[in-house]
């Protein structure tokens, strides 16, 4: 059964209103609807999610995989999906399998913190080292640092009015690592909060060497007061929770 997308046109129920027809060529990835303006699609590797919000005049993305071949990919589903290419390129974090793929939108602004430009800089060696610690193709992962350009100026925070919907991209706190942006897409229908690996639905957050559990679960108190009781939350890895998930997860993060 097709997807209806909301805004679609009445004689093509199953296609968005900014849909830019390709012919009958098929998605690389799955991108479930998440509200009016946003869409996430889980990759294969890590199951990390990927977020897309779009709107006629305007392209975000959040998140880049880990390979060039699969940043290609998500670009090419952008395009088929809203007729533009990504403007707007958010990383949440500087782990690997959020950042590596992130040369393919080299034309778009990129919001990220100063960590994330450190970390293709001056931290290659140890990106390559946990990619491929965790499984990661050598050869690939080789590539899309080889590919890895200057970002520009880190950011805590910024807003983008895209029309019809704002995404405002924050850094609530310290948590999975001390640089962990969020972004609130205030739709019309409900709020959308992305929330990078301070948030995972497939396994229990993953606390490491990078992490502050101190100082997490007052940070995801803050996730949810960007979102409020009604958003859905959308995690790094895994399904799309609510608000009580996120709580449950805070909880559990202040017993560890």
């Amino acid at each position: 059964m097709a997807a209806v997308f909301p805004g679609a046109p009445a004689d093509k129920p199953g296609v968005p209103s900014n849909f830019c027809s390709m012919g009958e060529v098929a998605l690389n990835w799955t991108w479930e609807q998440v509200s009016t303006h946003a869409r996430r699609c889980r990759l294969p590797f890590c199951d990390v999610t990927v977020g897309l919000v779009a709107t006629p005049t305007a392209v975000v993305l959040i998140d880049t995989g880990t390979t060039l071949r699969e940043a290609r990919a998500v670009a090419d589903d952008v395009r088929l999906l809203t007729g533009r290419d990504v403007g707007h390129l958010v990383l949440t974090h500087h782990h690997f399998d959020h950042i590596l793929g992130h040369s393919v939108f080299a034309a778009a602004q990129t919001y990220c913190a100063p960590a994330v430009i450190a970390a293709l800089d001056t931290g290659r060696a140890q990106v390559r080292a946990e990619a491929l610690s965790h499984g990661a193709d050598a050869a690939e992962v080789d590539r899309a640092l080889a590919a890895s350009g200057p970002l520009g100026p880190g950011v805590a925070h910024a807003v983008l009015d895209l029309g019809d919907v704002t995404v405002t991209i924050s850094h609530p706190g310290r948590g999975h690592t001390d640089h962990d942006l969020i972004v609130l897409v205030s739709d019309s229908d409900r709020p959308v909060v992305f929330c990078g690996d301070l948030v995972e639905e497939s396994g229990e957050p993953c606390v490491d060497h990078d992490s502050d559990l101190q100082a997490w679960p007052t940070t995801l108190d803050r996730v949810l007061a960007a979102g409020g009781p009604s958003a859905a939350y959308v995690p790094g890895h895994g399904a799309v929770v609510d608000a009580e998930f996120v709580r449950r997860q805070a909880d559990w993060l202040a017993r560890k």
